[in-house]
């Protein structure tokens, strides 16, 4: 099993930026961040695959841009224009599967890290 592990994460004031990081424990084939809020359903954020697609959601394009260091299996979630609702927990995800799949759930993902927190304040 392929392990995973979070930093970054904290509190800002809306209108700032945090940068995510996941580093996997060697190469697989996709993976991606995720969040979520007390109450709510795990959402995907952003998540790519080794052909370079990509998928971001709705609420976060044009503001959040994903990029990756291959030579060290590490994915970063750089967050700018940070709102109030961003705040949640952010997990990254990965899967031997495709990024479309690994972005919508719709398979067990292979990894899961611990999860980080993220806190905009208005």
């Amino acid at each position: 099993q392929v392990q995973l592990v979070e930093s970054g994460g904290g509190s800002v004031q809306a209108g700032g930026s945090l940068r995510l990081s996941c580093t996997a424990s060697r190469h697989i084939t996709s993976m991606g961040w995720f969040r979520q809020t007390p109450g709510k359903e795990r959402e995907g954020v952003a998540a790519v695959d080794e052909d370079g697609t990509t998928f971001y959601a709705d609420s976060v394009k044009g503001r959040f841009t994903l990029s990756s260091d291959n030579a060290k299996n590490t994915l970063y979630l750089q967050m700018n224009s940070l709102r109030p609702e961003d705040t949640a927990i952010y997990y990254c995800g990965a899967d031997r599967s495709n990024a479309r799949l690994l972005f919508n759930q719709l398979v067990p993902l292979d990894s899961w890290g611990q999860g980080t927190q993220v806190t905009v304040s208005a």
